[in-house]
């Protein structure tokens, strides 16, 4: 079984080529990525990369600020952005229209997508977000609305409250009875103000008053603890996507919805549609084992453990000259996440970036991608969870334009029209035009290598892991607060992984005890009570595979 390797897209970036970009700029000024732009040079690069999965982020329909591109705006004093945020979703039956070449054709287009996925040998993920809808969900369904439902039959949220209580099972949103929302910004200069009465709770805050720092682009959806008309619309919602071959669902921050609600969605679904997978952004550890045995996720983020663990370690080895580790920034989190993740390893989606985090390459994190391939060694072989990488950041992207909304914050936008420079050249360059920097080049041949690896190797994608950074901690030249040392193991495969996070190039004596031969089957011709000394030289920054 191979590892799957899923690749982060965000199509309103892909393939954009405007280069005279404008900071805050319309979407006639900046452009956008179509779903055409996503084609068959596009799917042969992944391939390349051994990627097995594209998670189009940004598909469902959201709030946006422009009028053109098909689309209608929603008020600007409470978009983020110019183009809006991906995750306040104005129609959960509906695709965006700025994506399509003609907006009138959009779904077409989009199950033309999914089609030349399909037949390019990869599977479709897209975004499940159950917790929030943007503050005017339904104003742009098709009309009439007719018993809670659109014109094509599908659930309108909120069509049927009662807006006069605070709450009852039968709402889909909770409500401030004779309170007006207040927006913790002004409108634009030029634009209305924005009404809400009776005001709406927010997507992470039960208040009438959100603050700049809350999701005041959204409005939450009412759950509780037991079945409401909510479950169902979202089963609905669901099941509308599967049916269109949609393969997965990453699932927007699922602790703040109730995990019976996420375990009988599954269970549903899954007796419909047995291969769709669920992938789960959570944070909090202590619930990894629920989410998995009791709710049913197929894959979790790992970002509270694997991510954050990696993180401060790069972060803290990114200078040139040495600074002391503190026990947090040590290699040895890593080995403390392998031990308490267990049997829960092949359920995690490990990564270096998302859209949410700061690019590998920003100066707030390593600042470059020479000093991040350690991380990805780790993140990459360690164990047979699947690995995510986000669109740029195998040609380094920095994340450090300033874009409009978002500033110079390390992070790529997803609230703003725009065209990051690596990612244009990228598209040029798989279309064959030589257009990646020399640097550029390096980092993907790197990231090449890693992948594909990472993707055929039989130990990588199904072996047993050993860790064997307890049994290393006196060894010569090993350092135990910044290499980090494993052994993947097949029948027929044995792999020797040293990654080295510190900024010198390393030499070092691996040793691999006689319990690891023992616990991994592997045959000895020595003594079963003798460990083994192996000589293995790492560069900095870097990681070596060693078969063994």
């Amino acid at each position: 079984m191979s590892k799957s390797i899923i690749y982060q897209m965000l199509p309103r970036l892909w393939g954009n080529q405007t280069s005279s970009l404008k900071k805050g700029g319309e979407l006639s000024e900046n452009g956008s990525g179509h779903f055409s732009g996503i084609d068959s040079a596009t799917f042969d690069y992944l391939k390349s990369l051994g990627v097995t999965h594209v998670w189009y982020t940004g598909i469902v329909r959201h709030a946006t600020a422009t009028s053109t591109g098909g689309c209608t705006p929603s008020s600007a004093q409470w978009v983020k952005g110019k183009a809006g945020s991906p995750y306040s979703i104005t129609d959960y039956f509906d695709v965006n229209p700025y994506l399509a070449d003609d907006p009138s054709k959009r779904m077409e287009e989009f199950e033309d997508l999914v089609k030349r996925t399909h037949a390019a040998g990869l599977k479709v993920i897209m975004d499940f977000v159950p917790n929030h809808v943007a503050r005017d969900y339904g104003a742009f369904s098709p009309g009439p609305i007719k018993d809670g439902r659109d014109a094509n039959g599908h659930p309108v949220f909120g069509a049927l409250d009662e807006t006069s209580v605070h709450w009852r099972p039968e709402n889909d949103f909770f409500y401030y009875p004779d309170q007006e929302l207040e927006l913790p910004v002004a409108p634009p200069e030029g634009t209305p103000e924005y009404k809400e009465y009776p005001a709406k709770a927010s997507g992470n805050c039960y208040t009438p008053q959100p603050t700049v720092n809350d999701w005041y682009d959204t409005i939450k959806l009412n759950y509780c603890d037991y079945r409401t008309g909510t479950w169902d619309k979202m089963l609905e919602v669901i099941q509308f996507w599967a049916s269109k071959g949609v393969d997965g669902f990453r699932c927007d921050m699922v602790e703040l919805v109730p995990k019976e609600f996420c375990r009988w969605l599954i269970s549903k679904t899954k007796r419909r549609f047995p291969n769709v997978i669920f992938i789960a952004e959570v944070y909090e550890k202590h619930l990894y084992d629920q989410y998995v045995h009791e709710v049913g996720f197929d894959y979790l983020y790992d970002k509270s453990g694997l991510y954050d663990a990696l993180h401060d370690i790069l972060v803290n080895n990114a200078s040139d000259i040495p600074v002391p580790v503190e026990e947090w920034q040590s290699t040895l989190r890593i080995t403390w996440n392998w031990q308490f993740l267990g049997g829960l390893q092949p359920y995690m989606l490990n990564f270096l970036e998302n859209h949410d985090e700061q690019r590998l390459c920003s100066p707030m994190f390593a600042g470059e991608a020479d000093k991040t391939y350690a991380g990805m060694y780790v993140a990459a072989l360690m164990n047979t969870a699947p690995l995510m990488i986000y669109a740029g950041q195998e040609v380094g992207e920095r994340g450090m334009d300033a874009e409009g909304f978002s500033g110079k914050d390390g992070r790529t936008t997803i609230f703003d029209w725009w065209s990051p420079a690596s990612l244009a050249r990228l598209y040029k360059e798989i279309h064959g035009e030589k257009a990646l920097q020399e640097r550029e080049r390096a980092i993907l041949n790197k990231y090449r290598e890693i992948l594909t690896f990472a993707s055929t190797s039989p130990a990588i994608g199904e072996g047993l892991t050993y860790d064997l950074c307890y049994c290393n901690y006196g060894s010569e030249g090993f350092d135990r607060e910044r290499h980090y040392a494993f052994l993947r193991r097949t029948t027929d495969d044995t792999l020797l992984i040293v990654a080295n996070f510190s900024a010198k190039d390393a030499e070092m004596q691996i040793c691999i005890p006689a319990h690891a031969f023992q616990w991994l089957g592997i045959k000895q011709t020595l003594s079963l009570n003798t460990s083994t000394l192996i000589d293995v030289k790492v560069p900095a920054h870097d990681g070596t595979i060693i078969p063994l």
